[in-house]
């Protein structure tokens, strides 16, 4: 029991990878997190941080950080993508006044996480693409491309939706298309804009927007369906005239902000199963994952995240009070049920954003009627997922 001087290495400077790196540094043990980038740089864009994120954030010490550089959201707008109209309003500031709904620049989440860990001791060593991960061994085993090894006590796989830790305990998997793709970008947003989620809903289609860094700039994420496949990686570049194209029946609201786009990026949302093995003790050692390594979601509930924080914290409060082989069994117990419940909530989002012709029109007007009825309903929905702490007790839910 206790990690105190345990040698860890975690794959990947990412949320997950960061979040982790720190929780387990604050309990004692020796981190080394191996980045494959040559440089913690601004990646992405914007993050949408729900209440049970900004707990595991506080608990790691950074609320007034993070305070200070998110802006707090006022309210979630979902709105019929041709006319504009609003057809529900999720008023987050009157309906859960006492909770965290943040907008934060991921790139700020990132600078935060890694000063914080690296003030903790951890060692962030960039530049290192792994090219083998072997738990074969009594411990982990990994290779660089350089021919460089490692052999730690404890391997986190934070490596992502390509995870080689993943594929070390689970095999190679074959994730599908979804016959969505996705647009990123960032622009100026207009004077003052209001603090919130505008999620504008066409057929086949939606735009997500909201301001962040003090409403300095907006961010915009766009989800088209469409057969051409594309491939699984958000640092595709693309031209600002296609996404135009492909949003072009949407609101004048949502023409203005597109004329704008002058950089984007594109990807392809693929549906990944949720592993089956999380973790694997060996002789002398162990590896375990978390985060998208783990249980990749589609962008449509805003969870990434914060199922990447929440991973983060269990997983070293695990690792710090329980035997090895009972920490990765109770951390994949506690953590599978909900990861899972998550990933189907954000594939039923896809579905509810995007109808069409008469199923568009029943959908909208019960959503409108639900609102003014009984307009704690649609929140209360989610109450499972935003209402959880991990940090206090962590057990599944």
């Amino acid at each position: 029991m206790g990690i105190t001087g345990q040698q860890i290495t975690v794959l990947g400077a990412g949320v997950a990878g960061l979040a982790v790196s720190l929780a387990l540094a604050r309990q004692g043990a020796q981190v080394t997190v191996l980045e494959q980038a040559d440089a913690i740089r601004e990646v992405g864009a914007g993050l949408q941080i729900s209440p049970n994120a900004a707990c595991v954030l506080r608990a790691l010490g950074l609320g007034a950080a993070v305070d200070a550089t998110a802006m707090r959201a006022q309210a979630v707008d979902l709105l019929d993508g041709r006319s504009g109209r609003r057809v529900l309003r999720l008023d987050l500031a009157r309906l859960r006044p006492q909770q965290s709904y943040l907008f934060l620049h991921r790139a700020d989440l990132i600078d935060l996480l890694a000063e914080a860990a690296r003030a903790a001791g951890v060692q962030i060593t960039l530049s290192q693409q792994i090219e083998t991960v072997d738990l074969t061994g009594v411990r982990p085993r990994l290779v660089t491309t350089l021919a460089e090894t490692h052999h730690p006590d404890i391997l986190i796989g934070a490596d992502g939706l390509h995870s080689k830790t993943r594929a070390a305990l689970n095999g190679r998997s074959a994730p599908f298309f979804t016959r969505h793709v996705a647009w990123r970008s960032l622009i100026a947003a207009e004077p003052n804009p209001s603090p919130i989620a505008e999620i504008h809903m066409g057929s086949g289609s939606h735009l997500v927007s909201y301001p962040l860094r003090g409403g300095q700039v907006r961010n915009i994420v766009a989800v088209q369906e469409r057969s051409a496949w594309t491939a699984e990686s958000w640092a595709q570049p693309d031209d600002p005239a296609t996404l135009q194209r492909a949003f072009g029946d949407f609101s004048p609201r949502v023409q203005g902000w597109l004329a704008q786009v002058q950089e984007v990026n594109l990807w392809g949302l693929f549906r990944h199963d949720v592993a089956k093995i999380w973790g694997k003790a060996l002789p002398k050692g162990a590896a375990v994952i978390l985060g998208d390594a783990a249980h990749p979601t589609l962008p449509f509930l805003a969870q990434g995240a914060a199922m990447a924080l929440e991973d983060a914290w269990l997983l070293a409060d695990r690792l710090a009070n329980l035997p090895l082989p009972e920490a990765l069994a109770d951390y994949q117990t506690a953590r599978h049920p909900r990861t899972s419940r998550t990933v189907a909530a954000a594939n039923s989002n896809a579905r509810i954003y995007h109808l069409s012709g008469l199923s568009q029109k029943i959908a909208h007007t019960g959503l409108r009627l639900g609102g003014m009825l009984a307009p704690n309903l649609a929140l209360k929905r989610f109450d499972w997922l935003y209402d959880y702490d991990v940090t206090q007790g962590g057990g599944q839910t």
